[in-house]
């Protein structure tokens, strides 16, 4: 069931947002839904900046992500069943 909801909003932020909605192909009402059910469900509101990465990271990510593409094993760890799996491969390199 849908309900109407009335709440104000800073003129710029309503255009700037609509306009994205637009850009993207949605309803600003869905970006509104959506945002509101993710603040229900977490019970809690961030603010700020994505993280960027540096070019060094962004250049390891890339290359972990290749790598997982290309399923080189020998550049990846083995999945491990428990802790103690683990620890037995980290202590034998």
């Amino acid at each position: 069931m849908k309900t109407v909801m009335s709440f104000k909003v800073d003129k710029d932020v309503r255009d700037n947002a609509r306009r994205v909605a637009k850009r993207i192909g949605v309803p600003l009402s869905m970006v509104v839904n959506r945002q509101l059910k993710q603040f229900a469900k977490d019970q809690r509101i961030e603010f700020g900046e994505p993280l960027v990465p540096n070019a060094k990271t962004r250049k390891e990510l890339d290359r972990s992500l290749k790598d997982i593409h290309n399923n080189r094993k020998g550049r990846l760890s083995p999945l491990f069943a428990d802790t103690k799996e683990m620890d037995r491969y980290l202590d034998s390199l």
